[in-house]
């Protein structure tokens, strides 16, 4: 037992020379028990603002008794001050890990840079990391081996960063029914660690990181308390309890928990009190009856599976090594191998299985297509599967090679996509395994890490469950820690330690198999078997009239009977009446045993017995049969006789003939006097009689052995007749089962199609409002011209309706005036793959481009061409005004070049925009070189004044009278010009430029008429 070392005053743990100066450093000290809880803190960009917080949040006055773990994206190649700051806001000691060093609680540790970390029996081990930089995912890393070690006292926190690092981390604590916080998104620099946390539906507690030590404190108070005691199952109010949580759960989910392990219900319900900080379990009990929310929350709880891509990869290994080939031997081309996923989580096992299928497929180059039905209850877990978006920290579970070959990165850069050849191998549904009926004739059957959590009944009935769904040969994968149990006929196994099975046919369903074989053949129970002469119309019965007229010719007696060895009456001949009379009952074929009178019955039994053993004439004389009140002298013979007309042993049938006598007790009429032979004739007829009787009752035992070795033989001929029944009735249960597993499928798949079609019909609505949207004439026409599909805007041009539909486009009438090439234009682009484009008019003159190209598919196989027309009227009528503008243009500037007088152009600024010859000739600059002036320099200084002043009457007048004014020349001459000056107006109504036209002044002495 280790001492507990006095904790540090706040002033000495923030130094960090109170951190080293200890009597043992932390790597020095044994471990000691795991009786606190343990949390990891992982954090990336924006993490030492939000462990700021953390810590201040703390108290200061009193110890957690926990340890804490921090986890930081670092730079591998600078020191981390994340040690120093921590030391500032809490009075626990506070290490940079060492490798091997012991976690004590009241203590924080931080990951040393560039390095990975993991929790093992007590300690924290560093490794070097094998991911690459800026692949690297170390708080997932840390947090899945604090699960595995703590179990349900790992705590992890997922604090501010960019990424989805933690998120699969978090999962593994959850599924060890572990407690996760995350950072409340909008207190934090970057959410996407957080967002990406609680997306996943495995966070119990969002807060701000100041609240979360509160909120952690009470957590930890109520989950390692006093709280598993109350859950113990020696507690009759507790196991009440439970019941009752069954029966919630039930009634709102309509899923059974009620047989999976109790371990593993109380673990979570505990976790679920804790989370509210319930201590009592029948309070818990009255909040979810209150609080529907906590019922969905509790059963998400259940339902938490820890999964990953290729998860043990020794199991899928060996599957692939020693699994799959043995499905894909024998398979013919174009066959389908069925897989069943059964308890398929978010979907990652499914997915890595389909990747196993399709790289195995193509090594062994099998034209053979899988199809993979992956269930679970969890509708959430299954709607995240069906997505097949996955975050960016599955490339710790995913070799480079897969990842870049079935995955695709999402353009926000926040995960990656399954590829659609890979999702589309697999249908998702949402089944119970325990109530809803399987799938039926299956490969392969992965359950892995299920029957972990549920009883040992369950377990029982799953397995046989599975060998009825597997096709023979078909394979069972279990997890590490399954097994098939008590069915070990039912599978081979095939790899041990992955927990790989094969399907064998075992002796129960090889048995249940023969039975269902001859079930028809059986006879039914309480029937015997009759000779054929006996079924009416059977023409055995025809000649025994003839055979008894024949037999009594032979004996000369006046009745008789013949009957079979059972001693079956078959035919009545005489009158019978005194020493037969019909048995009670319903009427049939009645027994000659039965119908016999008093007197008559033991002899006759006898007789009967021994001519059938002996197939020899028995007779028996004087017996006395009591006929209505009296009795009766008979002489009795048994004849065998052979009927040849029937088979054996039918043809043994036997003749009893009655021969009436007088009684000896009257024979004489003398009889009643004394006589001295009487009483020794008396005693010899007693014994004759008392013999009589000791061999009938011989018989009757004999009988009755018999009897009763016939019910013992009927009875266990009735037990196997039952069971043969209930083989068969399970049988017709396994094939309503099956057609029901047969109608799940096909409603999931009708469910996959429809949902489908839907989004085909969205795409082609889309497409359709799409093109009839962009106002395009777009005609689609396959590859024999003729017409499929064409927009409203399309008959504009050529004359299309409806009906038009599959007609070759040759046939159609156009609009298009002086163009009857169309479809020798579009079958020279099918056959040169050269898009061709011209100018078409209509009839009513409107212009269009008319483009026709190829239409390819997403194979780039070419299935048509599509023709577009594109309205180009007016950019045809502004191409004739520009082409008419520019004439007039060229006009005027031929005026311009040819005039006399000087022609500029002027901004309002004063600079020289345009210069004609004429100017040049007066005033001596070239055009380039007046292009480089101002007006204002062509002024004399003492006119510059009145330039303002012109201008400000131009704006107003817009055009000047002519005026006379003094320029100067380049050689520094003044001259004397008539200047006429016009502002030139854009469209908005402002001047922009000055246009004049300067022309020599005339001479002093001329005449007024010569100025203009």
């Amino acid at each position: 037992m280790t001492t507990r070392r006095p904790d540090p005053s706040p002033t000495d743990a923030a130094s960090p020379a109170a951190a080293v100066d200890q009597t043992a450093s932390p790597a020095e000290q044994p471990p000691s028990p795991a009786n606190f809880p343990v949390i990891g803190i992982g954090a990336s960009a924006g993490g030492l603002a939000a462990f700021e917080a953390f810590f201040s949040g703390m108290p200061a006055d009193a110890d957690t008794g926990m340890a804490f773990v921090l986890v930081q994206h670092l730079a591998p190649d600078h020191k981390s001050l994340l040690g120093e700051l921590v030391r500032r806001y809490t009075r626990m000691q506070v290490f940079e890990v060492e490798d091997g060093m012991v976690v004590q609680p009241n203590c924080t540790y931080i990951i040393p840079p560039n390095r990975d970390m993991a929790f093992i029996n007590g300690r924290l081990q560093l490794l070097e990391p094998s991911a690459p930089r800026g692949q690297r995912l170390p708080v997932d890393f840390f947090f899945r081996s604090l699960a595995q070690d703590q179990r349900e006292r790992a705590i992890g926190i997922v604090l501010s960063g960019t990424g989805s690092d933690g998120t699969l981390g978090a999962r593994a604590i959850k599924g060890e029914a572990g407690m996760v916080m995350a950072q409340k998104p909008e207190s934090t620099e970057f959410d996407g660690m957080p967002r990406s946390t609680i997306a996943a539906g495995v966070v119990d507690y969002v807060l701000p990181p100041a609240e979360m030590p509160a909120q952690l404190i009470a957590y930890a108070i109520h989950a390692y308390g006093k709280l598993p005691r109350l859950l113990a199952p020696s507690a009759p109010q507790a196991e009440n309890a439970m019941q009752k949580i069954f029966v919630l759960l039930r009634a709102q989910t309509g899923h059974d928990f009620s047989q999976y392990k109790p371990s593993t219900i109380e673990r979570r319900i505990a976790r679920r009190m804790a989370v509210h900080q319930i201590d009592a379990i029948d309070s818990y009990v009255k909040y979810l009856q209150q609080t529907p929310v906590e019922v969905q929350a509790l059963f998400r709880d259940l339902l938490i599976g820890v999964t990953s891509f290729f998860r043990d990869p020794e199991a899928f290994q060996a599957l692939k090594d020693q699994g799959l080939p043995k499905l894909l031997v024998g398979k013919p081309p174009g066959s389908v191998i069925r897989v069943w996923s059964a308890g398929c989580s978010t979907g990652e096992e499914a997915y890595s299985i389909a990747i196993l299928l399709q790289e195995l497929v193509e090594a062994l180059g099998q034209n053979c297509t899988a199809q993979i039905f992956a269930t679970d209850i969890d509708s959430l877990a299954v709607a995240s599967a069906r997505a097949g978006l996955f975050p960016l920290s599955i490339a710790a579970d995913i070799t480079p090679e897969r990842l870049a070959r079935f995955f695709a990165p999402e353009a926000d850069n926040k995960g990656y996509r399954i590829h659609k050849h890979i999702r589309d191998m697999l249908v998702f549904s949402e089944q119970d395994l325990i109530k809803d009926p399987p799938f039926s004739k299956l490969d392969l059957i992965s359950c892995r890490n299920l029957l972990i959590y549920l009883n040992v009944e369950l377990q029982q009935r799953l397995i046989p469950l599975f060998h009825y769904a597997l096709n023979p040969g078909g394979l069972l994968l279990l997890g590490n820690s399954e097994s098939v149990g008590d069915f070990g006929e039912l599978f081979t196994v095939l790899d041990r330690s992955a927990k790989l099975y094969q399907r064998q046919e075992g002796f129960q369903s090889a048995q249940r198999l023969a039975l269902a074989r001859f079930t028809p053949l059986l006879p039914t129970p309480g029937t015997k078997s009759q000779p054929a002469d006996t079924r009416p119309g059977s023409p055995a019965k025809r000649p025994l009239r003839a055979l008894v007229e024949q037999a009594l010719l032979q004996q000369v007696v006046p009745a008789a009977a013949l009957v079979s060895g059972q001693g079956d009456v078959l035919y009545l001949h005489g009158h019978t009446g005194l020493f037969l009379e019909p048995s009670p009952g319903e009427a049939g074929i009645n027994n000659i045993l039965k119908m016999a009178r008093e007197g008559l019955k033991p002899a006759l039994t006898n007789g009967l017995r021994q001519a059938v053993i002996s197939q020899q004439a028995v007779r028996s004389l004087n017996l006395r049969v009591k006929t209505n009140g009296h009795f009766s002298g008979v002489n009795l013979g048994i004849v065998p006789v052979l009927n040849p007309a029937a088979p054996a042993p039918a043809a043994l049938l036997y003749l009893v003939a009655f021969d009436e006598v007088p009684a000896p007790d009257a024979a004489a009429p003398d009889a009643a006097a004394p006589d001295a032979a009487a009483p020794d004739a008396r005693i010899a007829a007693l014994q004759r009689e008392l013999r009589a009787k000791d061999e009938y009752l011989q018989t009757s035992r004999e009988e009755l052995e018999g009897a009763n070795e016939e019910l013992k033989s009927s009875n266990e001929e009735m037990q196997s007749v039952n069971e043969e029944m209930q083989s068969t009735n399970e049988e017709l249960e396994t094939s309503k089962e099956e057609l029901q597993s047969v109608a799940e499928e096909l409603s999931t798949g009708n469910a996959e199609l429809q949902s489908k079609v839907l989004d085909l019909s969205r795409v082609n609505n889309d497409m359709n409002n799409l093109l009839a949207g962009t106002g395009i004439a777009t005609v689609f026409v396959d590859q024999q011209l003729r017409l499929l599909r064409f927009t409203p805007a399309a008959s504009q041009v050529i004359n299309l309706i409806l009906s038009d539909i599959g007609r070759p486009i040759g046939h159609i009438v156009s609009n298009l005036a002086g163009y009857d090439s169309l479809a020798a234009d579009i079958r020279g682009v099918l056959d040169s793959l050269v898009t061709k484009e011209s100018a078409v008019q209509t009839l009513d003159g409107l212009w269009f481009l008319l483009r026709i190209l190829p239409y390819r598919t997403l194979d780039n196989v070419i299935e048509g061409a599509v023709i577009t027309f594109v309205e180009i009227s007016a950019l045809r009528r502004t191409q004739d005004e520009l082409r008419e503008a520019n004439q007039q243009l060229l006009r005027m500037a031929v005026v311009v070049r040819d005039a006399n007088d000087a022609v500029t152009l002027i901004d309002l600024s004063g600079r020289i925009l345009a210069w004609n010859p004429a100017a040049t000739r007066i005033y001596g600059w070239t055009e380039a070189e007046a292009l480089q002036l101002n007006n204002a320099d062509r002024v004399p200084l003492a006119q510059r004044q009145g330039i303002a002043t012109r201008l400000r009457e131009l704006m107003q007048a817009r055009i000047l009278a002519p005026y006379q004014d003094q320029r100067l020349a380049k050689d520094g001459r003044q001259i004397d010009v008539w200047i006429t000056a016009t502002a030139l107006v854009n469209e908005q109504g402002e001047v922009y430029a000055v246009a004049t036209t300067e022309r020599l002044a005339a001479s002093p002495g001329a005449t007024q008429a010569d100025r203009p």
